[in-house]
């Protein structure tokens, strides 16, 4: 079997939605500043690559049409090179990365660009006109509940306090904070014009966040929860890219591999508690690589909420000091449709770094799914 590699991964700088620094760079022009930073950090060959698969959370207006496509010419890539967008919801880059791989393995092409993008600033949570089918609205309203009252659903049937998710929180800025410091998440990011600035650093870190501090925060959803707005990771604009190709290509034209793609996994789980997705579909990829959790050297898991990732991280038995070791979505943020392809290649970016032998990346999806990927040293 041909197996499939991670060659590369790059991303803007994540910002906040509506008072950041990219709320007026249209969502494809974010998209094409990382597709051509991916391109040009890795030098790979373009008139080689097959296709970009693109996701996005909400493919409208600026981010309708297929966008995909649209990267592709902005980009200057050649002709030749194919472009579809998906829609996953907030797993829709890191299924770009499984379709990668599944077509690597099947001998339909050998270089792929696997991209993500929201701009949550220009196209808002839910799109500009939603229409909820009146039936299963009606049978089953927890498929249009919203993510907040889905992790408060979490939090209680966890029992998962208040003081816990803003101690989860807080190491999230912390470690974010001690990347920041250190260059590590600028090593990632590809800088952005914007009316005349340079946009070089993510927007939405809080280094000073404190426990006394979140603790002053009203609740966000619900008046008899526990989940805040700093607990939860926020509304964001960014885009990122991952190189996916055979190893053999990798091989034959001096390309770096960071981890090889071991195995991948979806799994369906209930609506109202969306954020137990990780769960279900991480022992299902774990399963199939053939190892358990305690095996893991690395693990992204996307911080949508910390209620979500505390008790995805409970029932996985994962070792806290694996888990998100440059900081997580609480603190860089979380642009839908970028987050897979962000936290899949940081997961191989981080296994190739500190050393190491599997790494995990995996995030919850809205309406009631999860997402995993299985990486290996090369």
């Amino acid at each position: 079997m041909t197996n499939a590699v991670i060659a590369g991964y790059t991303r803007t700088p994540f910002q906040p939605a509506h008072k950041g620094k990219l709320v007026r760079v249209r969502p494809d022009d974010l998209a094409t500043s990382a597709v051509k930073g991916l391109v040009e950090r890795t030098g790979v060959n373009p008139d080689d690559i097959e296709d970009l698969i693109l996701g996005c959370a909400f493919p409208e207006a600026e981010q309708g049409f297929n966008m995909a496509r649209l990267v592709v010419l902005l980009s200057g890539l050649p002709i030749t090179v194919a472009g579809t967008t998906i829609n996953r919801f907030c797993g829709s880059s890191m299924q770009s990365i499984h379709f990668a791989a599944g077509a690597i393995q099947m001998n339909a092409g050998e270089v792929f660009i696997c991209a993500g993008v929201e701009s949550m600033s220009r196209v808002p949570m839910t799109g500009f006109n939603p229409m909820p089918n009146p039936v299963l609205s009606e049978e089953m309203p927890g498929a249009y509940m919203s993510m907040g009252e889905t992790a408060e659903n979490v939090g209680r049937k966890y029992k998962i306090t208040r003081r816990e998710q803003e101690e989860f929180a807080l190491l999230s800025q912390e470690k974010a904070a001690a990347a920041e410091t250190s260059g590590r998440l600028r090593e990632e990011i590809v800088p952005i014009e914007v009316e005349g600035s340079n946009v070089d650093r993510d927007g939405c870190l809080r280094p000073d966040t404190t426990l006394e501090g979140l603790a002053e925060l009203r609740l966000a959803f619900d008046e008899s929860g526990t989940v805040t707005a700093g607990t939860s990771s926020p509304l964001t604009d960014g885009a990122a890219a991952v190189l996916v190709c055979s190893q053999e290509y990798a091989q034959a034209h001096g390309l770096t591999p960071l981890a090889k793609i071991l195995s991948t996994a979806v799994a369906g789980c209930e609506p109202e508690t969306m954020g137990l997705g990780p769960i279900f579909a991480s022992r299902k990829a774990l399963a199939r690589a053939k190892i358990d959790a305690q095996s893991l050297d690395v693990v992204e898991i996307n911080e949508a909420f910390a209620t979500q990732s505390i008790a995805s991280i409970r029932d996985l038995q994962l070792s806290p000091r694996r888990i998100n070791q440059d900081g997580g979505a609480i603190a860089i943020g979380h642009p839908l449709g970028a987050t897979g392809a962000r936290i899949t290649g940081k997961a191989a970016e981080i296994l190739s770094r500190e050393g190491g032998r599997y790494a995990l990346s995996t995030q919850c999806i809205g309406g009631g799914q999860g997402i995993a990927t299985v990486l290996e040293s090369v």
